[in-house]
């Protein structure tokens, strides 16, 4: 246990955006370090997808600090929440998924997470061991615990609301059984990203009304995608899998804007904020902050000779003219190119790299598509296009683009 109070203050504080109350977080760890008894820290993951990016990471990390501070960790996988789907910065209801389906993904989730946490100082959960259990009586309890105008102060049900786009019944239960899982677990500190506040706060308020002493909450930022603009996730095709290849991690890494760096240095590495200020100060060229960058994440999640690999080939690719000297350039049609990102397909046919959509799915779908030496997994994705990017199909075909 760290005896130093500041010292852990100072560590909790970096990278998060609120703590809430952060007189009692402040109490918590007094008496923690005075009884020499690790506080428990909450935060839930809904397997609603097989893989973990690394914006999850910002919030296992924040746990791993914890953990380091001699807490321990309790990761909860809703394996029944995420067949309700949080509904938090939603504009439509989340598809519902099985309890098979929930449960395959939960089984990838584990593995992954056991990258970023330590596995000392760690509990593991599944909230339908005690979800599982509740019959009628016990959600119409739970149910009674929260007003529907209460509900509607949650900015995303709210704006759905006045706009009249449908919000499910179902989904109002998703607070109250994220908040349910603090009870469960006894909580002292809960995480989660921004967006969650109200269902952090709802869980305050049901240990309160079980005599319980409330959580302190603690809200981390959204990490942007590779397109520098909307957070990451998988279906905007903006992602950094922490399974992706080393030579997929590196080149989009690589692929981020400048803008973006110093958020991804502070929430996704250890580097301390007088490293950070000196690798992405006006001294240091762009590329050589985002190479130390790459390098770094592709390590802590692939290892060092991966790392070395992955730098190496992009280097060879990219900064020593692998590429064919003779590559077409192509303008691409005004307006196929919003925000800085084009439709693969759509990309893939304006460059004349395929004749039709048929092809262009077959390609992709084989891993035969990249953009700027990254592959492109998804036949949906929205991938990031400038001036000067290289589109290549197969091993030789490629286009160099411009953007009218």
């Amino acid at each position: 246990m760290e005896k130093n109070l500041q010292k852990q203050i100072e560590t909790i504080k970096r990278g998060t955006v609120e703590i809430f109350p952060e007189d009692e977080l402040v109490k918590k760890l007094e008496r923690s370090i005075a009884r020499n008894k690790p506080l428990r820290i909450k935060q839930g993951f809904d397997p609603s997808a097989p893989d973990i990016h690394l914006g999850h990471t910002v919030g296992l990390r924040k746990m791993r600090q914890f953990q380091d501070l001699g807490h321990v960790a309790v990761v909860i996988i809703g394996d029944y929440t995420a067949m309700v789907g949080d509904p938090s910065g939603r504009s439509k209801t989340r598809p519902q998924l099985t309890h098979e389906q929930t449960m395959a993904n939960a089984k990838s989730y584990l593995e992954q997470v056991g990258k970023v946490v330590s596995k000392e100082r760690l509990e593991v959960v599944f909230n339908g061991d005690w979800f599982a259990k509740f019959d009628l009586a016990a959600i119409l309890k739970l149910t009674s615990k929260m007003t529907v105008a209460r509900m509607l102060e949650r900015d995303d049900f709210a704006v759905r609301f006045k706009e009249g786009t449908p919000i499910a019944v179902s989904e109002f239960l998703y607070p109250l059984m994220q908040g349910w899982d603090s009870v469960e677990i006894r909580a002292d500190v809960e995480l989660g990203a921004t967006e969650q506040k109200f269902n952090l706060l709802v869980g305050r308020a049901l240990q309160a009304d079980a005599a319980q002493e409330e959580q302190v909450c603690l809200t981390l930022p959204i990490l942007p995608g590779t397109d520098g603009i909307r957070r990451m996730g998988k279906s905007l095709g903006n992602y950094i899998g922490i399974s992706d290849a080393p030579n997929d991690m590196y080149g989009k890494v690589m692929s981020i804007p400048d803008s973006i760096m110093r958020q991804y240095y502070e929430l996704l590495t250890d580097f301390t904020i007088g490293e950070i200020d000196r690798l992405v100060s006006a001294a240091t060229h762009p590329r050589d902050a985002k190479a130390t960058l790459a390098s770094r994440l592709t390590e802590m999640y692939h290892g060092a000779e991966a790392a070395k690999a992955a730098a190496a080939e992009f280097d060879r690719v990219f900064r020593k003219g692998s590429l064919p000297e003779d590559i077409p350039t192509v303008t691409l049609p005004v307006g196929l190119v919003q925000d800085g990102r084009a439709p693969i397909i759509d990309l893939l046919r304006a460059a004349g790299l395929v004749s039709t959509t048929s092809e262009a799915r077959r390609l992709i779908q084989q891993g035969g598509v990249s953009v700027d030496g990254t592959r492109i997994a998804e036949i949906d994705a929205r991938v990031p296009v400038k001036n000067g990017t290289v589109v290549q199909v197969g091993k030789r075909k490629f286009a160099q683009v411009q953007v009218p």
